[in-house]
């Protein structure tokens, strides 16, 4: 029996990448998937099994949690592993250990992540952490059968001999079916961020860029708050009042807003985790035919250069320059749009991806 199992302590078990994306992809290849995540309850949803984990934040919990993760795995007795959280590496090597396959997933570069935690208080700590974290996924992945990684940037770390490119693009198929929310207001133009609402992907600048932008807008605000300070910090801006925060939304319910959008916005500071990103959503907005407003990084430049207009993310002035410019010349912008709309369907899709994926575990299982 093809039978694999994907672990994630940190993301729920709907993540976008994990489970509509990989899980589900598996599943529908003929795969027997199972998936250790948090939620409420055993599950079985769309042939995926899902075991749940209890659903706590607290650091203490996480570094108990390897125990009930371990425990679980060893249960499922699948014949892959394949896990997504740098805090799992040794609970995969464990597995390799005895006689398991193991796939480790890096979605993000921890190594440059934490040199950017604010709850580490001091430089040298997250400094010192850093490097730690870099040793310990260069012991770790000596163990790994495969190293899946999103982005160019994060495959050059490892192994060649062991490293898959999987790109975060979009799904096609699932964004086509979806249809655009009915608008009441039609005369102001619809600006739309969804993502994760932290301080470093400069919500408080979009919100303020609100102020200067001359035509009538209003901004669909999509996703979770890292903290309630943040929250209440952009909530009290003036601009808030031109705000409309939808929440936390599944994937599925995300598109109608974008479809219905004129302007997606992808404005992340330039830390040095994001500077060489490829941040899925500026290819959610691709697929829906919009005309972006992007961090000034030279890396999204060379990738994103026929599709978006580029300022300085901390300057809340420069956005909505920049914003004001698609306002005013919409030809530019349905040019951006129907170009961005073609490069998915020809180079950013997971509909490619999805058959790295598929051929990876057909040649593990072989072996």
């Amino acid at each position: 029996m093809k039978k694999i199992c994907h672990i994630t302590t940190v993301h729920d078990a709907y993540d976008d990448r994990i489970f509509h994306k990989e899980c589900l992809s598996l599943a529908q290849a003929g795969f027997y998937v199972t998936l250790i995540a948090k939620y409420k309850c055993d599950d079985l949803v769309n042939g995926v099994k899902i075991y749940s984990l209890p659903n706590k934040n607290s650091r203490l919990y996480r570094i108990l949690l390897q125990f009930i993760v371990i425990v679980k795995a060893l249960k499922v007795n699948a014949k892959i592993y394949h896990f997504h959280d740098p805090e799992l590496m040794f609970v995969g090597v464990l597995l390799r250990l005895t006689g398991k396959k193991v796939v480790y997933d890096v979605h993000e570069d921890i190594v440059k992540q934490v040199l950017y935690k604010k709850w580490i208080k001091y430089s040298f700590i997250r400094s010192l952490l850093s490097k730690i974290i870099d040793f310990s996924e260069k012991f770790c992945t000596l163990f790994f059968n495969k190293i899946i990684a999103v982005t160019d940037d994060i495959a050059i770390k490892f192994n060649s001999r062991k490293i898959l490119l999987i790109h975060n693009y979009p799904i096609i198929s699932l964004i086509d079916k979806c249809q655009p929310i009915s608008v009441k207001d039609t005369e102001s133009i619809k600006l739309i961020y969804a993502g994760g609402l932290t301080e470093v992907r400069g919500i408080k600048e979009i919100i303020n860029a609100l102020d200067y932008i001359e035509s009538k807008t209003e901004l669909y605000l999509l996703g979770a708050w890292d903290n309630d300070e943040y929250r209440a910090e952009c909530m009290n801006l003036k601009s808030w009042k031109k705000v409309n925060y939808i929440g936390t939304l599944s994937l599925g319910e995300v598109y109608p807003y974008v479809k219905s959008s004129d302007i997606g916005l992808c404005l992340l500071y330039p830390a040095k985790n994001y500077l060489t990103s490829l941040p899925v959503k500026a290819f959610e907005y691709m697929a829906c035919e919009k005309p972006m407003v992007m961090s000034d990084f030279e890396y999204w430049k060379e990738i994103f250069n026929d599709v978006a207009v580029f300022c300085n993310p901390l300057i809340s002035k420069e956005i909505a320059t920049c914003i004001q410019k698609l306002i005013d010349n919409k030809i530019k912008a349905e040019t951006m749009g129907k170009k961005a709309r073609k490069l998915i369907l020809e180079k950013f899709s997971w509909e490619v991806e999805k058959l790295k994926l598929i051929d990876m575990y057909h040649q593990l299982l072989s072996k």
